[in-house]
């Protein structure tokens, strides 16, 4: 049960909204001092992993990408494109690209999107820029709302999207699960029976997106009786 001790860390530290990398590097280390390993062993794991393992490679060139981005004004250009589209509305921005990213993470093509390449710099931008075109400033807490809407649009998408495409973990990871109890399927079978549920998870958010809208112009009518 000793091992489990880096859960717990990383709950007390997300809690206390600690440095996330902090965080996770200390439940590293004592996972795996817990586990039996020595400090130096932990310390020569992460090591071998940071070698072998391209994407965390990849964090560090895509990360300043993204901050140089940022710094040139890519989300004030973004807030810009959507203002001058008087059609454009939170939900539909919103739905938009829950269709583009469930599309193409059932394509294999799961890198397209994600939260720091796409939501934060574009999507959040274009989708608070579209609520101010309807109702001028917004506040604080209906800013948060949207950004946390756009967060899990990527996340639902992306969830349910990727398990159409027969070579990505999921898949073989509930191949082998069910291989183990003695029931045979092949991937293409998981794959096909995760079409209804992609589906399903498109109409059933969708919906949701779209009284998103209407709680929008009720939470900012509130907010200007009260000003």
């Amino acid at each position: 049960m000793l091992t489990l001790i880096g859960v717990a860390i990383v709950v007390i530290g997300f809690v206390l909204r600690m440095n996330p990398l902090l965080v996770v590097t200390v439940a590293g280390l004592a996972t795996g001092i817990a586990g039996g390993f020595g400090p130096l062993a932990v310390i020569a794991a992460f090591g071998k992993a940071f070698i072998t393992s391209r994407y965390v490679a990849i964090v560090w060139l895509v990360l300043p990408v993204i901050g140089l981005l940022e710094h040139a004004g890519l989300k004030e250009r973004a807030r810009s494109l959507v203002a001058g589209l008087r059609a454009a509305t939170v939900s539909r921005i919103l739905l938009a690209y829950f269709a583009i990213r469930q599309i193409t993470a059932a394509l294999g093509l799961t890198s397209l999107g994600g939260h720091p390449q796409m939501v934060r710099p574009l999507i959040a931008p274009m989708a608070e820029g579209a609520a101010e075109n309807q109702y001028g400033e917004l506040p604080e807490g209906v800013r948060h709302k949207i950004r946390a809407h756009a967060a899990a649009v990527d996340n639902i998408a992306l969830f349910f999207g990727e398990d159409i495409f027969i070579a990505i973990g999921s898949i073989l990871l509930i191949k082998g699960f069910l291989d183990q109890n003695g029931i045979h399927v092949e991937p293409t079978q998981l794959a096909i029976w995760a079409i209804p549920t992609a589906i399903c998870a498109f109409v059933i958010h969708g919906t949701r997106l779209l009284l998103l809208d209407r709680w929008l112009r009720k939470e900012i009518a509130r907010n200007q009786s009260e000003a």
